[in-house]
């Protein structure tokens, strides 16, 4: 990675456009800004550099998710499951084909929100389930480690609680701090930031109060219908991002 004005620019914009996104919707959709960072560089460096930042969007966005919004009993079901599947998924980086995940993660996905727009595109609550919690969690940590795109399987477990949009973005918020915290050890270990990328990851500190705090006035403005349905349809975006990197990869 080269440091240079359009460096900065795009790895700026791909910030900006994360926080954003976890202002609004809490986390687990950094995966929508990874394209902007896959243009000046690649997407191991690009996990390098996420890796310390994400701590400090977890932190700042967490003055507007408070703990009023969190969903404990969701979240002591969720948390053991995704720092194992962080362990499991710092193996798979090391060891395994993780593309072969990232396949297997976007079919779910798509199959999951084909689902929904059968039945009508409403959420039909269920009840909660400790092992789907702990599959989900586990889910998670692995497709976070492995491709930064760990809220799939934590949306298929939330949305079809039917949460008010308030604690799903709060327990989302809280879900993705501890697990970027978790791994954000086994990333750095995988890749040794330069100097260059320390110098770039301190530009886009700039970027995270604006970029959270935006998104969190858009929050505010949609009502709860409208939050679902966006957030479904980022499960889209998700999945086809997924499939592209894993098919891609192959390919080349």
């Amino acid at each position: 990675m080269e440091l240079t004005v359009a460096t900065i620019l795009i790895a700026f914009a791909g910030v900006f456009l994360i926080c954003f996104m976890k202002g609004a919707f809490g986390g687990g959709f950094s995966i929508v800004g990874i394209p902007l960072l896959s243009l000046v560089m690649d997407p191991v460096t690009a996990g390098g550099l996420l890796a310390p930042l994400f701590i400090a969007m977890d932190l700042f966005a967490l003055r507007y998710w408070k703990p009023s919004t969190w969903s404990k009993p969701d979240l002591l079901r969720l948390l053991p499951g995704l720092v194992a599947g962080i362990a499991f998924g710092y193996l798979l980086f090391r060891f395994l084909d993780h593309r072969a995940i990232a396949i297997l993660m976007a079919v779910t996905t798509l199959i999951f929100v084909g689902l929904w727009l059968i039945a009508g595109g409403k959420v039909i609550i269920r009840p909660r389930s400790t092992p789907k919690a702990i599959t989900a969690g586990v889910a998670s940590g692995i497709t976070t480690m492995v491709a930064h795109s760990g809220g799939p399987p934590l949306a298929m477990y939330l949305l079809p609680l039917g949460l008010s949009k308030e604690i799903y973005a709060g327990t989302t918020s809280l879900f993705f701090t501890v697990g970027n915290a978790t791994k954000a050890i086994p990333w750095l270990l995988l890749v040794r930031p330069t100097a260059d990328a320390w110098t770039l990851m301190a530009f886009c500190l700039l970027a995270i109060p604006a970029g959270v705090w935006l998104g969190w006035r858009l929050h505010g403005s949609l009502d709860q219908r409208q939050i679902y349905r966006v957030c479904y349809g980022l499960l889209v975006v998700t999945a086809f991002k997924l499939l592209w990197d894993g098919v891609s990869g192959y390919v080349a």
